[in-house]
């Protein structure tokens, strides 16, 4: 296994910021999640992971969770709820290796659909931030919510920002002495430092994080949770984070990734979602889009997880609550522009897609899964291929 921290390393830590950061800041001010613990975890779950599988390994909130819990406003009970429940889940997938006749059940059409439709996603979700229409900036109306400035007369601040950001990354994304993704976030960090609300060095400190921090979930919040959160999300972790992911690996590192299985990625999970719980964060897992961001972006080792891990371990253990303000110091926009890389990144994963028939498939599953979730669409997908396979059809 090989630990490599230098400036192709750290730069590709940073490439998923884009996915991670909004989402978990959503989570902290809509459903009142405890900050520290929420970063805490994140961190704890990078290192961990890095360890473990011994290459770069993504680390990413549960887009189903995360999204509907933000959009309706759930309480930090139902979250802390849903978490237990996924993890318990995947824990209880990964030990009794039905994973394995899962994997053995998805043909590969389905999972370049899952990646092209996770990619394009992604995609899609940076030029918003860019656009300043994603559904944090239009409910702040603002195209900066975290800046003190948002609009420069009759322009918006974000296009401008996200601007600058894809021209740095085009000029910069093969160079190996200035890595796009380390200068892309300086520059965030720089325009959120001179723009942003400021941090108080005043909660530098210590701060040890506090175990169950929202209290138990009550039954019936463990009820909603089940059949509103982590059943929904299950089949888009399966497929995106554990399938999908897998193969990615595969693809990047060969044998080097011969430790990230099915199994292991569910059993890695679902501990992770134990854990978060007991800190009061977010459900997590492990997002081939995550995967493509960090390689894109110049990460190749475990040492990309131990900068990125490290990085947040320290910030959540030094500032404690103040840990929030330093995360919203990145501009959206800027986000915006390393995920429309990333999400590319994954898209292109089909590109060795060769049958009519199974560009159908592909492409009916994005079409579904722009049109619902990504997990319809994956289910959507199995199904086409079944019969696609058996010339129900003449495709």
């Amino acid at each position: 296994m090989k630990y490599v921290i230098n400036r192709h390393e750290i730069a590709g830590s940073l490439g998923d910021l884009g996915v991670l950061l909004p989402i978990a800041v959503g989570m902290v001010l809509v459903n009142n999640l405890p900050p520290a613990g929420v970063f805490l975890g994140i961190g704890l779950y990078y290192v961990f992971s890095g360890m473990y599988f011994g290459v770069t390994t993504p680390v990413q909130p549960m887009k189903v969770i995360g999204s509907y819990a933000v959009a309706m406003g759930l309480s930090a009970d139902v979250i802390q709820a849903s978490t237990l429940w996924v993890g318990a889940l995947l824990l209880a997938i990964g030990l009794s290796g039905a994973m394995r006749q899962i994997s053995r059940f998805v043909p590969k059409v389905v999972i370049r659909g899952v990646q092209l439709s996770t990619g394009v996603l992604l995609l899609a979700q940076g030029v918003r931030f860019i656009l300043g229409t994603s559904s944090t900036q239009l409910q702040y109306k603002a195209s900066e919510p975290f800046l003190s400035v948002s609009t420069l007369g009759y322009v918006q601040v974000s296009w401008i920002f996200g601007l600058i950001a894809v021209l740095l990354t085009l000029f910069l994304i093969n160079n190996r002495r200035f890595p796009a993704a380390t200068v892309v976030v300086g520059f965030g960090f720089l325009m959120g430092v001179l723009l942003g609300n400021g941090v108080s060095m005043a909660a530098v400190g210590l701060h040890f994080p506090d175990l169950f921090p929202t209290g138990f979930p009550s039954w019936v919040s463990f009820s909603t949770a089940l059949f509103v959160l982590a059943l929904p999300q299950l089949p888009m972790t399966l497929g995106n984070a554990v399938l999908a992911n897998e193969d990615l690996a595969k693809d990047y590192f060969g044998d080097g990734a011969s430790r990230t299985t099915g199994k292991a990625l569910c059993i890695s999970m679902g501990l992770a979602n134990i854990g978060s719980f007991i800190l009061g964060g977010i459900p997590m897992c492990h997002g081939a889009g995550g995967l493509a961001a960090h390689y894109r972006f110049g990460a190749r080792t475990a040492g990309s997880n131990l900068f990125i891990g490290g990085l947040f371990v320290i910030v959540s253990l030094l500032f404690g609550p103040e840990v929030l303000a330093i995360a919203q110091l990145v501009p959206l926009s800027v986000l915006g522009a390393l995920l429309i890389f990333a999400g590319a990144q994954l898209a292109m994963t089909v590109r060795d897609i060769t049958l009519p028939k199974e560009y159908f498939v592909c492409v009916t599953m994005l079409g579904i899964t722009l049109a619902s979730n990504l997990a319809l669409g994956y289910l959507a997908g199995m199904g086409l291929d079944y019969l696609l396979k058996r010339d129900m059809f003449d495709i």
